[in-house]
């Protein structure tokens, strides 16, 4: 079952790096059916200015429309990040069987870190989760994603110091040209 789940890992890994592209923070998903992928999703917040547009809920929308169906039990998703609240009752909702982690987001994540939402005892519905595979390499995914990202702000942060600062008696005045232009 290791390598099984190590190879579609890898799938949603290879999403992630999507994200990457995009400049988003590299987190990325597959939703599995009977040994196949039957949809894939990668961060895209910022591309379409959209709070939910998270990995996990680009999956399982594609996921839903092949199958023609909001249920998608049988189904096992991956994902390099363990799902946030929305996520996770995203994946609780559509009845997802399972779900694989790569790394643990303890800041954030509702599959064990901060919360269990995927495993609650009163909702109809509770998910299977595997956590840690491939774990080591989606969290150096994330951590070189957001030490570049630092590292690109740094040097921004430096150009806009190393410029000279406006001189407020060169600039010319508003009104005066306002003036100006009413008069000529």
């Amino acid at each position: 079952m290791l390598r099984v789940d190590e190879r579609f890992m890898r799938a949603a890994m290879a999403q992630a790096q999507k994200a990457r592209l995009l400049d988003e923070v590299p987190i990325g998903c597959v939703i599995v059916r009977e040994g196949k992928i039957i949809a894939r999703g990668y961060n895209r917040r910022n591309t379409d200015r959209n709070t939910i547009s998270h990995a996990e809920m680009n999956a399982i929308r594609k996921a839903s429309r092949k199958l023609g169906d909001w249920r998608l039990e049988g189904c096992t998703i991956y994902v390099t990040l363990e799902p946030c609240q929305m996520c996770s009752g995203a994946i609780v909702q559509s009845r997802i069987d399972r779900c694989v982690i790569g790394a643990m987001n303890p800041k954030a994540g509702c599959a064990g870190s901060v919360m269990n939402l995927l495993q609650i005892a009163q909702f109809n519905h509770q998910v299977e989760i595997t956590k840690g595979v491939l774990g080591e390499a989606c969290g150096q995914m994330l951590s070189d994603f957001f030490r570049d990202l630092r590292r690109r702000k740094s040097r921004e942060d430096s150009a806009l110091a190393e410029e000279p600062a406006a001189d407020p008696e060169n600039e010319p005045d508003p009104e005066i040209e306002s003036a100006n232009a009413f008069c000529s």
